[in-house]
């Protein structure tokens, strides 16, 4: 994915869009909820994603002019009667990188970090390797995934998920990250060679939201994950967010499947910060989060602010993808996750004051077309009104 150019990239996901869109609309033909009833629709969209193949479960969330919607449907185990609720923990995947821009844009505007500050000024001992030609990687390349850096620490990693649909990838990350902490990601960052000018061209990186968390960790001399579930409380009301789980939390996390894996698998393993892949929230609380980007404040509109711009149509904010041209849902900031047992998407489209957030407790190579072309749908109901 990350080898594609953005804008054949781009293009390749539009057309999947489209193509579910309409196999999905041909499944939904029997029970079309009236064009004005948003909550019918919402409905319908999470009864239509259940029915595509391997997706067991389907959760969304949807705020819009103001009102809340949320929807839960399916088993989260096959065949048996389990649908989750407003207390289910999902993993959110990826996603948690727009929360650690968040917290980066609050840094920024608080003047306790700048954009164009070299990383290695935030980094103890010597890290010549972080630069191409004498160029730095700024705060600003890790936001826009244009440092260089590799997708993911230890380098491994990236091997093993090379095959994602591969039954054997969770059982390996377990075990890659089973004693793999904070100073062994700095110390493996070390060795990173930097393979072009950082700021030219886009490298998907979750190392680099790894790197931005201890950079937060340093400036707040505060925790990343205590960071996290302090402002989100304060400023979205948030309660329910967090990286590693309590005992009683554990018992609420959405079990989940990987690919074609008939067997339930073991969740994403604790990476050195989390703030990449590992926080793990409620459906209500995801609910918040989206009326927290509508509200659209000052530390939001720093988020949403472009760092880089790719072509006409793409851009990415602090990790927020920016996404132009699209007819119908305007200029829209959007994210997708996904872990060996759960996918997801976030939508936040301001000129409909809508937001949208869908999750599925399954991670295959046709989860996100499905969760893409059920967004479609929705929007296109809820923008004919």
């Amino acid at each position: 994915m990350e080898s594609m150019s953005t804008t054949a990239r781009n293009r390749q996901w539009l057309n999947a869009v489209v193509l579910s869109a309409v196999l999905l609309a041909v499944g939904c033909e029997g029970r079309k909820a009236p064009p004005n009833d948003v909550g019918a629709a919402v409905d319908e969209a999470a009864h239509a994603l259940i029915e595509q193949p391997l997706l067991h479960s389907a959760s969304i969330g949807v705020v819009y002019r103001g009102k809340t919607f949320i929807r839960h449907r399916g088993e989260m185990v096959a065949g048996k009667p389990d649908v989750p609720t407003d207390a289910t923990l999902y993993e959110i995947g990826s996603l948690s990188k727009t929360l650690a821009g968040t917290l980066m844009a609050r840094a920024v505007l608080e003047g306790r970090v700048g954009l164009e500050d070299d990383v290695r000024s935030y980094l103890q001992g010597d890290y010549p390797n972080l630069q191409y030609q004498g160029q730095p990687i700024r705060v600003r390349h890790l936001l826009s995934h244009t440092s260089g850096l590799p997708n993911m620490l230890p380098e491994r990693a990236n091997t093993v998920l090379e095959d994602f649909t591969d039954h054997r990838v969770p059982g390996e990350l377990s075990a890659l990250y089973a004693h793999y902490g904070k100073p062994d990601f700095l110390r493996d960052l070390h060795a990173v060679r930097i393979p072009r000018m950082p700021g030219k061209e886009y490298a998907y990186s979750s190392a680099g939201t790894e790197l931005t968390a201890h950079i937060l960790e340093g400036v707040y001399k505060t925790d990343y994950t205590s960071l996290l579930r302090g402002f989100f409380s304060d400023a979205a009301a948030m309660t329910s967010i967090g990286i590693k789980l309590g005992n009683a939390e554990k018992d609420r996390l959405a079990i989940g499947y990987h690919s074609d894996n008939p067997v339930p698998t073991s969740p994403m393993p604790q990476l050195p910060w989390g703030a990449s892949g590992n926080v793990k929230a409620t459906v209500p609380d995801m609910v918040k989060y989206l009326q927290f980007q509508l509200a659209n404040g000052p530390v939001v509109q720093e988020s949403h602010r472009t760092l880089a711009r790719f072509d006409d149509e793409f851009s990415i904010g602090y990790f927020w993808n920016i996404v132009a041209g699209d007819r119908q849902k305007g200029v829209y900031y959007a994210h997708h996750g996904g872990v060996p047992r759960s996918q997801c998407y976030i939508y936040i489209m301001p000129e409909h004051d809508l937001g949208i957030f869908v999750i599925t407790n399954q991670s295959g190579d046709r989860t996100a077309r499905a969760m893409e072309a059920a967004i479609d749908t929705l929007v296109g109901r809820i923008a004919a009104r």
